[in-house]
């Protein structure tokens, strides 16, 4: 629904997206240069917003918090992360590469 999206009506409906782009425009990650990042406040308001960033910030910052909160229970993110760790055998990059190899370039190994 790109056709419907307007950037300005998120930009006026979230008061902390407001200020997080306020920011950029104003200069706030940049004392060097006010107006390094000044572009990318100017695009995402402006018809650049493609990927239709500003529609999802609430939604990625509730992600965030529920992050957060789940970071500073050590025990638990200890545990989530072992486990993450260790199910991620299958997406390794050499198991990748090898099934891109032989499913879709169908290249061999070349001896050196």
């Amino acid at each position: 629904m790109r056709s419907h999206y307007n950037p300005w009506d998120h930009y006026n409906a979230n008061a902390e997206l407001r200020r997080a782009i306020d920011m950029i425009r104003n200069g706030d990650f940049s004392p060097g240069d006010k107006s390094l990042f000044l572009s990318i406040a100017d695009s995402l308001l402006g018809g650049g917003d493609r990927y239709m960033i500003l529609a999802d910030f609430a939604s990625y910052m509730d992600c965030q918090e529920k992050v957060s909160r789940a970071y500073r229970d050590t025990t638990a993110w200890t545990r989530m992360s072992i486990l993450n760790v260790a199910k991620m055998g299958k997406f390794s990059s050499d198991r990748s590469i090898q099934q891109y190899c032989d499913e879709i370039w169908q290249a061999k190994p070349v001896k050196v």
